[in-house]
């Protein structure tokens, strides 16, 4: 049978009117795009980097200029009858990384520039609030239609300095004074949207906007960015056959490899499955699964809050929160969870109606090993870039069941890390192994609770379950007979699995294993 050929995957590409002309892949999601526009007048949508907001954005903007030609065959064809043309704003600020208070303003002069030349406005106010209520009231004049003004990436001035509290406020001030007409302008407005990664107080940033929705987690529109499991089935069907036959595997395997490597999202409960669209993308494209997202960048302003609340590898996943402990706005955070939640780095996996209790982890593969990557250099340094190739020979050797060869090459290896501060304690060396055994790809725990202790490491391994207890300066057979004495395994009898206890010795003044006994 002739394979259907597959129109290409916009990779990059955040234009709807290009991704359109030019007849590439697009998930439709302008049914959606309709009922926000008529449910509501105010709106701002937090989701991760790299998951569609500014293609979202790019289609309001298409949608208000009344290009009805490009939403042929789409659902919102057979639901707009009107296709009014409105004046658009459309401000893009994700090229704001980096800038201080005179270049922020800068920026900004530039985004409003190319409007006051399209409405005529030769000699525009000062202040930069000032010319954003001048342009959208001359737009209204001139078109005799109201306004849409559409900012993407909000947030982007403040997210490189979130941890800066000197810097901070000054960019935030600058913001704030930007936003500020756009409450005042409501009789020239239609729509207004909003799309940023953080969430920032209505205070700090929307001072007078209060009545600016939030749809983050708003069930109806769970899915208006990513793509959900049914659009997979349904309009990726022939990408995910395609993928299937270079993967070596039938379309059902191709499908539970994407749903372990990039599924697994949801901001609101209920809530569909939804797949990172950039990694999905790029996966059908490369014919492999990849780490995509990671590749991308992992910002920087993660690491250093994750300094600043001196937040442990082991520390980042499961766990129960209310919605207000990590949908809260960024600025007042009291812990990390809420720009873990909101950076893509943590999800809602479940929730408790009665008691208004959301479970949040991890969402994928893919998330879990680039994490852990970009914490690697905090434990073990310029050895780093070694550490994935003895990683990769540590997960053959536990592959072919050779755990006694595994740990010798995790003794090599961390004889090759130059010394570092605060390694004279046990924990260091538990989140040394937390981080290199989630880069195997493992489930991996600490401090398992049991009925007589707790468990320092469990690790899920090609169909066994290895018990860790790690021992700073003393023997494998202290550790051992911890585990013994304690009686560990009888905590997992239930699992179904064969239980390996593993004891391991290190040495403060090598910095390494110095001895381990396996049972």
């Amino acid at each position: 049978m002739e394979q259907r050929r597959l129109k290409r995957c916009p990779i990059g590409i955040q234009t709807f009117e290009e991704i359109r002309q030019g007849d590439y892949l697009y998930v439709d999601k302008t049914a959606l795009v309709y009922q926000m526009t008529h449910d509501f007048k105010y709106v701002f949508l937090s989701r991760p980097r790299r998951f569609g907001k500014s293609l979202l954005a790019s289609t309001l903007h298409s949608y208000f200029a009344g290009r009805k030609e490009l939403f042929e065959g789409l659902a919102i064809e057979k639901l707009e009858q009107e296709w009014t043309e409105h004046p658009v704003l459309h401000f893009d600020m994700s090229t704001a990384k980096h800038l201080d208070v005179e270049k922020l303003e800068r920026h900004l002069d530039r985004q409003l520039r190319p409007f006051e030349e399209i409405y005529g406005i030769s000699h525009p106010a000062i202040d930069c609030n000032d010319r954003l209520r001048e342009l959208v009231m001359a737009a209204c004049a001139q078109t005799g239609r109201k306004v849409v003004v559409l900012v993407d990436e909000y947030d982007a001035p403040l997210l490189d300095v979130v941890h800066e509290e000197e810097q901070l406020p000054r960019l935030r001030q600058v913001m704030r004074n930007f936003y500020s007409p756009l409450k005042a302008c409501d009789p020239y407005l239609r729509f207004v949207f909003l799309t940023g990664i953080t969430k920032f107080s209505q205070m700090s940033i929307f001072s007078e906007l209060n009545n600016l929705k939030n749809i983050s987690m708003m069930p109806a529109y769970a899915s208006i960015c990513g793509i959900s499991r049914e659009e997979l089935l349904a309009q990726l069907a022939d990408y995910t056959e395609a993928l299937a036959e270079q993967l070596g595997t039938d379309r059902e395997g191709a499908i539970r490899l994407l749903a372990r490597q990039y599924d697994g999202y949801h901001f609101s409960w209920p809530s569909s499955d939804l797949f990172n669209p950039y990694s999905l993308l790029n996966a059908f494209v490369d014919g492999r699964l990849d780490n995509y997202w990671f590749a991308s960048g992992t910002p920087t302003y993660l690491i250093e809050m994750m300094r600043k609340f001196g937040v442990l590898p082991s520390q980042i996943g499961r766990m129960e929160a209310v919605a207000t402990a990590f949908d809260a706005p960024t600025e007042s955070m009291t812990s990390i969870v809420p720009l873990l939640y909101q950076s893509g780095y943590l999800t809602i996996k479940d929730y408790e109606r009665e008691d208004g209790l959301y479970t949040l982890d991890i969402p994928n593969k893919e998330i879990r090993i680039g994490l852990m990557e970009s914490l690697l250099p905090n434990y073990v340094h310029e050895a780093a870039n070694a550490g994935q190739t003895a990683i990769a020979k540590m997960n053959r050797a536990l592959r072919q069941d050779d755990l006694d060869g595994m740990l010798r090459l995790l003794q090599q290896f961390l004889l090759t890390i130059p010394q570092c501060d605060n390694t004279n304690y046990e924990g260091h060396y538990q989140q040394v192994l937390f981080i290199i055994f989630s880069l195997l790809g493992m489930y991996v725990d600490v401090e398992v609770r049991t009925a007589t202790g707790r468990v320092d490491l469990v690790m899920r391994a090609y169909g066994k379950l290895y018990l860790f207890e790690l021992k700073l300066n003393r023997s494998a057979e202290a550790a051992m007979a911890q585990i013994d004495l304690r009686d560990y395994p009888a905590r997992f009898a239930q699992a179904g699995l064969p239980v390996v206890k593993v004891a391991i010795a290190f040495d403060s003044e090598r910095r390494t294993i110095a001895d381990w006994k396996i049972e």
